[in-house]
């Protein structure tokens, strides 16, 4: 395969335009509207624990004196008015099991892909990615998590562009750096990425998407605060059926999180909850008693209201079998030793 290099000797694959073809030098006011908007966003997401509304981001913020939406009303990608770049891009929001209108996978070296807005290689919205491209400008990712709602995800950044494929290269890290981009991507390199993705995006969207269908509750407990509660998953992420949706997790708080993980307890395809029988036998203050031991036997307090996302009783089974055949630790003993 014939391959070009930038300005910079990065290599990139046949038809594949890179950062350093074209090196430009960012504005000044550019970079600054984009950190005041990640700022903004720090602190209106507490860090990303929070999804931001469609209407938050059209109405925007205020930078130096002026209102700046930070979406556009009808494109998926939103550019710095003045500037000729692209500042935000996003991922409709689509049900599981439904199709994206533009499909932003992963792909073969780990590194997700964002769909150019339609074929045309010199629309304005394309041209305003290969800017941002070229002078490696922090970007803005929100991805939809429910209908008007989205998680932010930053900074990303445009690393190359596959104009076979209509597509633009993303890297989730959150600082510029060279990076090796399809078949060059070495086996340890692709798992690293993989993984920066599911926390990133797979692993936080999925929560979101968790808790909010069981409408911010526990399924065991019923705890009703957002920040004490995970999105557990039945199935682990890490198996060949441990997809990041939502029939595939539980709301939990996080000591039942924490007792599901450890196979303390487990919850039958019929949405019963089982406890190990040690922990039944065992006797350990009233958190013990009333948070664990009470729930033996009940079925799940919380489901969510449409049938497409409650949990999946194949799932559920097959996780269930794991804690039934669960060898039971040997109990051992605090060994702290308290001294006058």
């Amino acid at each position: 395969m014939r391959h070009a290099r930038g300005h910079y000797g990065r290599k990139v694959g046949k038809n594949e335009v890179s950062w350093n073809d074209s090196p430009m030098l960012p504005s000044i006011e550019d970079l600054e509207l984009r950190n005041a908007s990640m700022n903004w966003l720090r602190e209106r997401t507490r860090d990303g624990e929070l999804s931001v509304h469609y209407i938050e981001l059209a109405e925007g913020f205020s930078f130096q004196g002026v209102r700046r939406p930070l979406k556009d009303r009808q494109r998926g990608i939103h550019s710095s008015r003045g500037f000729g770049t692209a500042w935000t891009i996003t991922t409709t929001y689509r049900e599981d099991g439904r199709e994206r209108p533009y499909d932003d996978a992963p792909g073969p070296d780990g590194l997700l892909r964002y769909q150019w807005q339609g074929k045309d290689h010199d629309h304005p919205s394309n041209r305003a990615l290969r800017n941002s491209m070229t002078q490696k400008l922090p970007m803005i990712w929100f991805w939809g998590v429910a209908p008007g709602e989205f998680r932010a995800i930053f900074p990303i950044f445009l690393v190359a562009e596959e104009q076979e494929k209509h597509q633009f290269v993303v890297d989730l890290n959150d600082q510029w750096e060279t990076a090796a981009v399809g078949a060059e991507s070495s086996e340890l390199v692709k798992s690293y990425r993989e993984g920066t993705v599911r926390q990133r995006i797979h692993q936080p969207v999925f929560r979101q998407r968790v808790i909010r269908a069981y409408e911010t509750q526990c399924a065991i407990c019923g705890m009703p605060r957002a920040e004490l509660l995970d999105a557990a998953h039945i199935v682990a992420d890490k198996e060949p059926d441990g997809i990041a949706s939502v029939p595939n997790g539980l709301a939990l708080c996080k000591i039942h999180h924490s007792a599901y993980d450890h196979d303390l307890l487990g919850v039958s395809p019929e949405y019963r909850v089982v406890l190990r029988d040690d922990i039944l036998e065992a006797s350990d203050g009233p958190v013990y008693e009333h948070g664990l031991k009470d729930a033996h036997g009940q079925s799940l307090r919380f489901l969510p209201r449409r049938r497409s996302l409650l949990p999946d009783a194949a799932l559920l089974a097959q996780r269930f079998d794991n804690f039934l055949a669960a060898p039971v630790p040997p109990h051992r003993p605090p060994d702290i030793l308290f001294k006058r």
